[in-house]
Formats: structure tokens, C-alpha cells, sequence
């Protein structure tokens, strides 16, 4: 058990009723001092047993971050300390709510149920939580907290450092958890001194409650003793007191105002010199639980706290800034201009807006001034106000909120246009500050000077032109133009709002008298911290009554749905993805997710399959489309779609030749988003809002085979792509993709560019990963029911252009805190490198990993019908443009690590060191066009033919109530067998003086539950020091492992799925098992399967073989091979290959490697082509006789004779 505090030199009250919960703050977990997390079904109760701290056990105290004395003392539990005890916690966990108020109702009425029928222990405490959605809210409600509440202590924990912030924490982006109320009061003895705890008790007192929203769960706790003075009405009471104090001053998360200043309310002093301290319990048998001091001290120091224990009392770490008082003071405005930049400053940070993004100029001079000197701003300058707007979309996306970006007059504004564009095509957040030329300088042929009024015409939300600064015009209107531009921007539908400025000189802070009275009206906001308008949002979606009937239509038609499929776009908030994992697990349709959802990247917090079986991904649908029998047996007859546009293409297609009867369509926009004009019914609402109306209804669980089809139909394509991208030995861009999507941890946030790099992301990004960032989620994972843990990914898909890419990803990655990869082509690369000025501006913004694929030219074009109708030379030049452009040069010009990747071992390593670099890092990856799209063929074509296979073989076989094709295995049986042979192996030495041969093994026979069986062979193999006894002593030991084992009947056409069912089912490594065994295992295992469907062992390999045209198709492709031995000269064995050619031979595999001198063997490996020319296949087998750079090296000697392939393997050199 472990227990921390934190006191500030010992100034902690003499009863201080606190309570932390340690672990909540190290760990990305709750833990409760009382109650530990364990398994349990949602909505019971778990008890937990009671520890008693014995006088043998002891206590350290430690002081975090005095290495050189870390122990402060050591005291024991006197005799008396007979209350020591650890009463028993019961903790209910409740099914999971949807949002974070939901939560909060949910716990309101569980307590209000215990009301009514109290516990009738005389002691005891009592826990209740839920999981919630996990976005950063805990900073907000912390900061809610008014001066004057009666409810203490309130603290506000995080985890996360502050090496790369430079401003204040966000209200909203901040990770922590906020509790409020106490429940354990620790008594310090009036002898005790900072060297010397001679007594330590714990006593019940009045109980609150505690709110955690990291990650997941949001919680109360009830406590009360045994004396009237701590009673369960009183815990109750206590409770109820604290739960109105914390949900009456919440902000919900429709609310888009912001509480900036309210954490200066606090009058709180940042302390440097305050101490950590925690207590190490001993468990029962006096042995250490295992909690390491160094962790506290890494923790205390740089991380982020604020706690009051009163009005009066607290104290911080990290999270105040006293740069500025907090009234407003025209003290430093020189001038009017001056004076109108800085109300427009100001108010944009009363909202919460602090980001500006300033392009040089001289008109926008007094803007400029006035953000760059604000305390609590934080700037970044770019001489390409281009790249500076796409840097400021992607900082929108990153954060929700909209950077402002600053510009001079001109042309500057136009340079705009394009980011405006995207951001009002996708609905980002974006303001625009543009300075202009007074009136009497317009269409007056002054320099820099354009109609800048609706410059940007119906691309934007807002627009409002200021007069020219003056002191006859009441500065109110300045600040409520701001209001109502960022309210537009913010507000449904989000986009781009745009503030021209026009100045007269002068334009810099001089002297120059203006009027006080045109501050009228301003005297309160000069002296708060508060915005001058504050909008409030009233519109709630479960209150519009006429909504009602259309969604009960909806819920009638989701009710009659056999075939239903969710469908889910980008997703742009952690409270989306929530949602939206609630409602497929409600759902439990198939889900065909987008590579900006967040889901297609999904990492698995923790395996439980009960849980995990609740969620049918379909993660290569896009693939399995490719086969038009597979187009026509998935049509859905309901789709819901959450979020917006999809990437596929060929799914658009699908769905708008296959009509669905049904498409449901939810956004928060308007706007249409039907190219395919088949949208049935748009609702209008968050998805959020959405789920939970759905998720308060009940749908009748349909056993459906479709679904269960469509699982493994998708289950085989993913093992085929898989296969072929591992099995290529070069480096492609699909296995790019691949490695990326693996690479892009829990805390961590991805970013694709268009064309090539984001189709790629989404036909071959992995999803379903193991978490690795944290190992005590398994809890959470059973309470809330959702073990996937989504990714935020982003990328420019409202006009999905190729400009300013990596400067979005950039304002991306400082909007979203995170570390961020960024994945782009060489073309859009280079079409905004000057981003790369923005990368060197580390402003509030943790590394970044970019990765840009170079084939040298515009590949996407490749994959288009004009590819096939057009001269290559001007393909080159005019679609794909192609260039020698060095990217490593240009990363040298701006300062930037690069590092050039060619292989995939390159890769990997590449992708490992710059995620433990602590400066951005760019990796440039070769490839080429027409490699490029020869793979990408490739993986269609096999794609297309597992598909129909899959298919086939789905067709041919019953469903099993499991829903797996599962088969049991009842028992397997051997028998030795020798055969004579009429000449020695060439696999095996043999004595030259025999003249008898024998070939010696076991048949196997494989029986099913049904009576099917099948055989296969298990003879030793000599190549791989295999003997009969010992293949036979391994066939004994299967005998008893597979008897009633079960395999699914589609093992067949997943590739390497018998190393994992050998693996997860017979829990043996499959690389222990000899090669022959294995061979006679999978041999008998296909051929039952292939009895137990009435079939053969061809048609269960290839399910299309039955068709005569197809077997036709087959034998007229089928090359019969030679095996020569290479011994003799070039030109006699050149003969006899010739002759083997001429008896009909249309492949030859000469064995090589028998001599000393493997350029001996390329001697004759260039005659034997020479002389049976190139429509022969030529395969050379070593016979494991080479080391792998000896192989290598014979490759490239033979590289123009074609060979088909080299058979080798050896360890001798790793």
C-alpha cells in the first residue's frame, strides 16, 4: 500500500484533511489509497481485504530530490497505533458514460440509491467510479473552482514536464487529475520533527468526493467511522456538499469560452523549494512492495501541481505565471494605433487565444508589437505568410482552437488564400489579422495597397473591416468585433474568420495624444480578467423536441438492420473517438474505419477477447473490394457514417453501385459531403450527442454469418498483404506505411500528406498494436469494456492539396502537445520547404519525426488511366516533375538532422533513434516509381485473389455458433514406414561404397471431432541434423498436446497462421518443432480439413481450382523443373542443361556451392543462361553451404543472367 502527501515546510495545518492518490499521479492510471483496481464486471461491487500495519513494519520519509541525503528518518508504529488499520474499500464501477457530465449524473444517482438503503457496516469506505471520456479536462474544472468555496482541499496533479512549454498551462490541453474534498486526515504527533516521525495514525473523517478524468475514470468515495461524528449520513452529507461545489462551477465541454486568467485567481506562490514526500509502506510479510524513490524525485521537480487547502492556504509547482498583473493598462499605448492592438491582443487572450503567427510587415506594425510584448502570448514569425497560415491551420487542428495569424497589406494577404481555403473546407478554427491602408490610400496607386474588403470571399465565416483607429469611435467596438469574429470561428460551423486593420501612421509606438474618453465603458473589463462578451451556448440536441421523431426513425431502421456497417470518417477529439468506440460496442457491427479517424491505428490497451469480440474492425476492406464477387456479397443495407469524408475511393465506389437502403450521415456541420448522393439521412449533431441517444436504446443482437464473413474474409486479405510487404527484401513505400503506423506510440500523434501518403496509410497502416506506454490499464480496460486506445492523426483533407504540408504539421504538432511523425512525398515535400523555417522554431512544441518518401517525382500519377496513354518523357516532365533535388542539402541549409534510409533495417533503426531524439529529426526514404507501382500491382493482384479464394472457401464451409470455422482435432496417430530408394538423396550424405538407398519417416494420421481425417509425412531431414528418434520423440509429445485442441478451418489461406496456432494454441514455439514434423503436421491437418468439406487438398489451397478453366489456366502455367548438378565445366554442364531444355525442361535448378570458389559456380551460372537462353528460369540452391555475404556477393555477380531465385540460408555470419 502506498500513500503520498505534499507539504511546503511544514506549514500543513495540524489536521489537514487531504488525500492523494500517488499512483494517479505517476502513473497513467487511478489508484486509490483504499482501493485497488481488480477485475470486475461492471456494475457490482468488489471488496478488498484488510491490511494491518504491524510494529515490525516500518516507514520511510523520504524528501524527493535530495540525492545526496535522501532519507529523512525512520519511525516505527508505537504500541497504541491500534487504528492503523486499512479499512476495506468496495468499489462499484459503473457501466461507462459517454461524456464527462453523464458520469457525474450516473455517480449523483448511485449515491442517491445508497441513501435509501444505506450500508450497516458501523465503518467503512466506499468507492464508485466510471469510465469517461479521456480528453484533458481536469485543468478547466480545477480552475472553475471559485475563491469562495467551503469545500477543501482541491488539487490539480500532472504528470507532464514543462522542458518544452513557454506559456502558461492550457485550460484544455493539460493532462492531470483534479480531486476535491478529503477523506483521511494524517494527525502529526506535537514531538514530530522533520528528522523524526515517532508516530504516524490514520483516522476517518468527513468524507467528499475525488473527480479523475486520467485516462479514464471519474470517481467519489464515501468514508465514515464508527462514531457519530463520522457517520454515513455525515460522509453522505460531505459528499453531496463537494459534489454541488464541483459540478456547479464545470464548464462543459459545448461551452467554448475560456477561464485563462482564473488560475492568478489563486494568489497562490510558486514554490521551488516544496517537497514531495511519501510514505513506503511494508506489506504483510515485511518485504518491500517495490515503489522506487528515484521515480519520485524524476516526478517532483519538473512536473505540475496547485493545491488549496483554503482560501488562504496553498501552493504550486510549475503552473503560475506572474509576468503581469491581470488588469489591463493603457500605461505603454503611445497612440490610438497602439491603443486599438492592444485591446485586440487583449482580448484575444482573454479567450483563451494566445498563439500568433506574424509575418513581417510594416503596416501590420502596431499588431505585431503588441503580441509579440504580451506576457502571455506565445509568437512565431515566418517570412512566407503561406507556410506561416498552413502553420496556423495545423495548429487548429492540433488544438481546436484557432491561432491568429498577423500580416501585412498586399499581396501578403493574398498569400492566404490557400490555407483559408482548407480550413474552411474542413472546418478548422483560423483568425486572420490582416493590416490594410486607410481609406484615403485606397485605389490611389499607393505602394502595397489592394481591395482588401472580402478578400477571401465566402471561404470565410466572418469578416469585418475596422475604421482607421480614432478616439471618436468608443473602443468597445474593438473588443466586441473580436468577440463576435472568434465566436464565428469556433462556432458550428468552424472555419476561418478574417479581421482587416487598416493604420495610419504612425505606425510605431510614438508619442501621440489621444482621448481617454474613448475608454467609456471599459472600466470593469480594464479591471478583470474576463472576455467583454461572453456567448453562451443554449442549443442541447437530446432537448430539441424536433429532433425526436426523425432520430426515432433512425433508431427503427438501426433496429431492422441485417447488415449493417459503421462507417467511421476523421475524428477530430478524444471525446469522439469515446463515443464512438461506445456505440460500435453497442452496435457490434462491422466497423470500416478511416486513417483519420484514430481508429485505423488503434493500439490495444490490453488482450481480453471477451472484450475485444464486442468490436469487428474491418481494417483492409478497401482491398478486399478489388474482387467483384466480394463487391456484390458485402452490400450492407445500413450504413451509419461518423465523421467526414472517407479516403478510399474504391469504397465510395462500392457504395454508390451498390446503394445501400439506408445511409445515415452525422456531423456538425451543414454542409452536404454527398458526392455519391446517397445519404439517406443527415443528422446534424455531434457524434458525441449521437452515441448517447443510441446507446440509451436497444438493439436486438443478430447472430449474423454476414458479419462473422466479413471478419475473416478481412482477416485473410490482411494476412496476404502482410505477407507479400514482409516478404519483399526491398524497402516500398506500403511497408513504410506499415512500419510508420507501428511506430506512432499511445502518446504520440501522426500526420499524412496527401496524394500517395495518406492512400498508402490507409490501405496498409496497422492497427490493433500492443500498447506499450502503459502496463496497469488491464482494470480499466475491464471497466469501461473498450480496450482500444485511439491515435490522433490529421492531415489536409479539406481541398486535400499538396501545399504547406509539413508547415501544418508543424502547427499540428505545437496544437496538439504531442510528439508528432509526419509522413509526406518528396514532391509536396518540396513544395513548402519553407517549412522547414518554422521547424527550427521550437515554440512550445515537442520533437518531430518527418518522413518523406522520395521516388523523385509525383508518383500518384503512375496509378492514373493517363500513365498508359502517354509518352513517358512527357509523363516525366509534366505529371510526375521529375527532379534530382537534394533533400539532405536543404535539411543542412536550415540546420536540420537528416538521415537517408534505403533498406528496411535502415528504416527502423532511422524511426528508433529520432523518436529518442530530443530535436527534430527528418528521414528521407529512396524509392522509385516504377518499382513503386509494380508492388502496388502486386499487392492488388494477390489481394484480389485472397479475396476470392476467402470468399470461396467461406462459401464452402458452416459456421460454427463460435463464429470461428472452428474444428476440433480428437486425436492423432503415427506409423513408421521405409522405402528403398534406386538412388542416394541429394539432401543427405550417403556412404559411396552402398549400393542399397532408404527413405524412412512416419505417416501421420489427423482425426476431427466429425470423423474426418487426413495424413501426412514426418521423415528426418539430414540438412537439418534431424534424426528419426528424435522426429519421433517430438510426434509423441504432439500426441498429447493436440488432443482436443481446435483450428479454424481458414488456417489454409492465412499465411503463417500455423506458426500462431501452433504458438497461441498448442503453446509451443513454432521454430522448435523440426522442419519435418511441422511439414507432416500442417500436410495431415489440410488434408482432414480438406475431408471435412468434401474436397481436396487443391481446392482447400486454392478454391477456384475446381473450375476446369481454371485447373486449364493453371497446367498451361505450370513449369516443370530440372535439378543439375553444377559439377564440370561451364560448357559441359551448359550442354546438359541445353539438353534437359530440348526432352521439355522449362526451368533448371542447378545446385551450386560444391566448390571452394563460389566465382567458379558464376562461370558457370553465365554459360548455362548463354546457352539455353532467356525464356528458360534459372534457380541456383547452395544448399545452406554458403554464408549470407558469400551469397550476397554471388547475387551480384549474376545479376544479368536472371536468375529466378538463390536458395540459401546459413548462420555462420548472422
Amino acid at each position: 500500500m502506498r500513500q503520498s502527501l505534499m507539504h511546503k515546510n511544514n506549514c500543513l495545518p495540524f489536521q489537514s484533511h487531504l488525500r492523494f492518490h500517488a499512483s494517479s499521479f505517476l502513473l497513467d492510471t487511478n489508484f486509490s489509497i483504499f482501493a485497488f483496481l481488480h477485475k470486475q464486471s461492471p456494475g457490482t461491487y468488489q471488496p478488498f481485504s484488510l491490511l494491518r500495519l504491524h510494529q515490525s513494519n516500518n516507514s520511510k520519509v523520504i524528501r524527493a530530490g535530495a540525492p545526496a541525503e535522501p532519507e529523512l528518518g525512520t519511525g516505527y508504529f508505537s504500541d497504541n497505533d491500534e487504528d492503523s488499520v486499512l479499512e476495506t474499500c468496495i468499489t462499484r464501477t459503473l457501466p461507462p458514460a459517454v461524456t464527462l457530465e453523464h458520469g457525474l449524473e450516473k455517480i449523483k444517482e448511485e449515491v442517491d440509491k445508497l441513501k435509501l438503503d444505506p450500508p450497516c457496516s458501523d465503518s467503512g469506505i466506499l468507492r464508485i467510479q466510471i469510465a469517461v471520456p479521456p480528453s484533458a479536462k481536469s485543468l478547466n474544472w480545477f480552475s472553475c473552482q471559485p475563491l469562495s468555496s467551503g469545500v477543501f482541499p482541491q488539487f490539480f496533479m500532472s504528470k507532464e514536464t514543462l522542458s518544452y512549454m513557454c506559456e502558461p498551462p492550457s485550460l484544455d490541453r493539460l493532462r492531470g487529475v483534479f480531486g476535491i474534498g478529503s477523506a483521511v486526515s494524517f494527525i502529526r504527533s506535537p514531538s514530530f520533527t522533520s528528522g523524526n516521525w515517532s508516530s504516524l495514525r490514520r483516522v476517518i473523517v468527513h468524507e467528499a468526493s475525488e473527480w479523475f478524468t486520467l485516462p479514464f475514470h471519474s470517481s467519489a468515495t464515501l468514508a465514515w467511522g464508527d462514531s457519530s461524528d463520522y457517520s454515513f449520513q455525515g460522509a453522505v452529507n460531505s459528499f453531496e456538499l463537494s459534489f454541488y461545489q464541483a459540478c456547479h462551477h464545470f464548464r462543459p465541454a459545448a461551452d467554448n469560452s475560456n477561464n485563462q486568467y482564473k488560475l492568478r485567481k489563486f494568489g497562490l506562490v510558486d514554490d521551488v523549494v516544496s517537497q514531495m514526500i511519501y510514505l513506503n509502506a511494508l506489506s504483510l510479510d515485511g518485504n518491500d512492495i517495490g515503489f522506487d524513490p528515484l521515480l519520485m524525485k524524476e516526478v517532483a521537480s519538473p512536473c505540475q501541481f496547485c493545491v488549496r487547502f483554503s482560501p488562504a492556504i496553498g501552493f504550486s509547482s510549475n503552473m503560475l505565471d506572474h509576468s503581469r498583473e491581470m488588469t489591463f493598462s493603457v500605461q505603454n499605448c503611445a497612440n490610438i494605433n497602439s491603443l486599438w492592438a492592444s485591446l485586440i491582443i487583449e482580448e484575444f487572450v482573454r479567450l483563451g487565444l494566445t498563439y500568433f503567427c506574424i509575418a513581417p510587415g510594416s503596416r501590420s506594425t502596431p499588431l505585431s508589437i503588441a503580441a509579440s510584448t504580451h506576457s502571455l502570448t506565445t509568437c512565431i514569425a515566418c517570412y512566407d505568410e503561406r507556410s506561416l497560415a498552413f502553420h496556423a491551420v495545423g495548429y487548429g487542428r492540433g488544438s481546436h482552437k484557432p491561432a491568429i495569424v498577423i500580416t501585412s497589406s498586399g499581396t501578403a494577404v493574398s498569400n492566404l488564400l490557400p490555407a483559408v481555403v482548407e480550413a474552411s473546407q474542413d472546418f478548422v478554427p483560423l483568425l486572420l489579422l490582416t493590416a490594410d491602408r486607410p481609406p484615403e490610400l485606397q485605389d490611389s496607386g499607393a505602394n502595397q495597397s489592394i481591395n482588401q474588403v472580402n478578400h477571401f470571399g465566402y471561404f470565410v465565416r466572418y469578416f469585418f473591416s475596422l475604421p482607421v483607429p480614432t478616439d471618436d469611435i468608443s473602443a468597445r467596438m474593438v473588443v466586441t468585433t473580436i468577440d463576435s469574429a472568434v465566436f464565428s470561428a469556433t462556432s458550428t460551423p468552424r472555419g476561418p474568420a478574417h479581421i482587416n486593420c487598416p493604420f495610419r501612421e504612425p505606425l510605431e509606438n510614438r508619442p501621440w495624444k489621444w482621448n481617454l474618453s474613448c475608454l467609456k465603458g471599459l472600466e470593469n473589463w480594464m479591471s478583470s480578467g474576463e472576455p467583454f462578451t461572453k456567448y453562451i451556448w443554449s442549443q442541447h440536441f437530446h432537448e430539441l423536441n424536433a429532433t425526436r421523431g426523425i432520430i426515432l426513425e433512425v433508431i427503427e431502421i438501426i433496429q431492422g438492420a441485417r447488415k449493417g456497417v459503421l462507417l467511421i470518417g476523421a475524428m477530430h477529439t478524444e471525446d469522439e473517438l469515446w463515443a464512438a468506440l461506445l456505440l460500435a460496442k453497442h452496435l457490434m457491427w462491422p466497423i470500416v474505419a478511416d486513417i483519420l479517424s484514430g481508429l485505423r491505428l488503434r493500439k490495444i490497451l490490453c488482450f481480453f477477447p471477451e472484450v475485444e469480440d464486442k468490436f469487428i474492425f474491418i481494417d483492409h476492406f478497401d482491398h478486399a473490394l478489388l474482387s467483384a464477387a466480394v463487391r456484390i456479397w458485402a452490400q450492407s443495407d445500413v450504413i451509419i457514417q461518423l465523421g467526414s469524408r472517407i479516403t478510399s475511393k474504391r469504397v465510395a465506389q462500392t457504395l454508390e453501385e451498390f446503394i445501400p437502403r439506408s445511409f445515415i450521415m452525422v456531423g456538425e456541420h451543414s454542409s452536404r459531403h454527398d458526392p455519391s448522393h446517397i445519404i439517406t439521412h443527415r443528422i446534424q449533431s455531434t457524434i458525441t450527442q449521437f452515441a448517447d441517444y443510441l446507446l440509451k436504446a436497444r438493439f436486438p443482437y443478430v447472430s449474423s454469418h454476414w458479419c462473422q464473413f466479413l471478419q475473416a474474409l478481412d482477416m485473410m486479405v490482411a494476412r496476404e498483404i502482410s505477407f507479400q510487404i514482409d516478404s519483399e527484401y526491398s524497402l516500398t513505400e506500403p511497408h513504410v506505411a506499415n512500419i510508420v503506423s507501428q511506430s506512432v506510440s499511445c502518446e504520440s500523434a501522426l500526420f499524412v500528406g496527401n496524394s500517395m501518403a495518406i492512400r498508402n496509410a490507409d490501405m496498409y497502416g496497422r492497427g490493433s498494436v500492443k500498447c506499450t506506454h502503459n502496463h496497469n490499464i488491464s482494470s480499466l480496460v475491464l471497466s469501461s469494456g473498450v480496450p482500444y486506445h485511439g491515435i490522433q492523426v490529421a492531415g489536409n483533407r479539406g481541398a486535400s492539396g499538396i501545399d504547406g504540408l509539413l508547415s501544418t504539421a508543424i502547427g499540428f504538432a505545437v496544437g496538439c502537445n504531442k510528439r508528432v511523425i509526419c509522413l509526406m512525398g518528396d514532391v509536396s515535400f518540396l513544395h513548402d520547404t519553407n517549412g522547414l523555417a518554422l521547424l527550427n522554431q521550437r515554440v512550445q512544441r515537442k520533437p518531430m519525426t518527418i518522413l518523406v518518401t522520395n521516388n523523385h517525382g509525383g508518383a500518384i500519377f503512375s496509378f492514373l488511366p493517363i500513365a498508359e496513354a502517354t509518352d513517358r518523357r512527357v509523363l516525366s516532365k509534366y505529371f510526375y516533375t521529375s527532379h534530382e533535388v537534394s533533400i539532405r542539402n536543404l535539411c543542412v541549409a536550415h540546420g536540420v538532422k537528416h538521415m537517408q534510409v534505403r533498406t528496411k533495417v535502415e528504416l527502423e533503426d532511422a524511426l528508433y533513434i529520432s523518436q529518442g531524439e530530443e530535436n527534430d529529426c527528418l528521414i528521407e526514404v529512396e524509392s522509385c516509381i516504377d518499382f513503386n507501382l509494380a508492388f502496388h500491382s502486386k499487392l492488388r493482384k494477390f489481394a484480389s485473389q485472397a479475396a476470392d479464394q476467402s470468399l470461396n472457401l467461406l462459401s464452402s464451409i458452416s459456421v460454427s455458433n463460435s463464429g470461428f470455422y472452428l474444428c476440433k482435432i480428437q486425436r492423432m496417430t503415427y506409423s513408421l514406414y521405409r522405402v528403398q530408394l534406386c538412388s542416394p538423396p541429394t539432401s543427405a550424405s550417403y556412404n559411396h561404397d552402398s549400393t542399397e538407398f532408404y527413405r524412412e519417416g512416419f505417416i501421420l494420421t489427423l482425426f476431427l471431432e466429425d470423423g474426418s481425417f487426413g495424413f501426412g509425412e514426418a521423415a528426418p531431414l539430414e540438412i537439418h541434423k534431424e534424426t528419426l528418434p528424435g522426429v519421433e520423440e517430438q510426434l509423441r509429445f504432439l500426441l498429447h498436446v493436440i488432443e482436443g485442441t481446435y483450428i479454424s478451418c481458414l488456417v489454409p489461406s492465412l499465411k503463417g497462421s500455423f506458426s500462431s496456432w501452433i504458438w497461441n494454441g498448442l503453446g509451443i514455439k513454432p521454430s522448435s518443432i523440426f522442419p519435418s514434423v511441422r511439414c507432416g503436421l500442417e500436410m495431415a491437418i489440410l488434408n482432414a480439413v480438406a475431408a471435412r468439406q468434401g474436397s481436396t487438398l487443391v481446392d482447400v489451397l486454392d478454391s477456384q481450382a475446381n473450375r476446369e478453366e481454371e485447373i486449364a489456366r493453371h497446367l498451361s502455367t505450370v513449369q516443370i523443373c530440372a535439378l543439375l548438378d553444377s559439377n564440370g565445366t561451364p560448357m559441359e554442364v551448359a550442354h546438359l542443361a541445353a539438353t534437359l531444355v530440348e526432352e521439355g525442361f522449362t526451368a533448371i535448378k542447378l545446385k551450386v556451392a560444391r566448390r571452394l570458389n563460389p566465382m567458379e559456380d558464376v562461370s558457370v551460372i553465365q554459360e548455362v543462361r548463354k546457352k539455353v537462353g532467356s525464356k528458360i528460369e534459372l534457380r541456383a540452391d547452395a544448399n545452406r553451404k554458403w554464408s549470407y555475404s558469400e551469397a550476397i556477393h554471388f547475387g551480384l555477380c549474376v545479376r544479368d543472367c536472371h536468375l529466378q531465385y538463390i536458395e540459401v540460408f546459413s548462420l555462420s555470419d548472422g
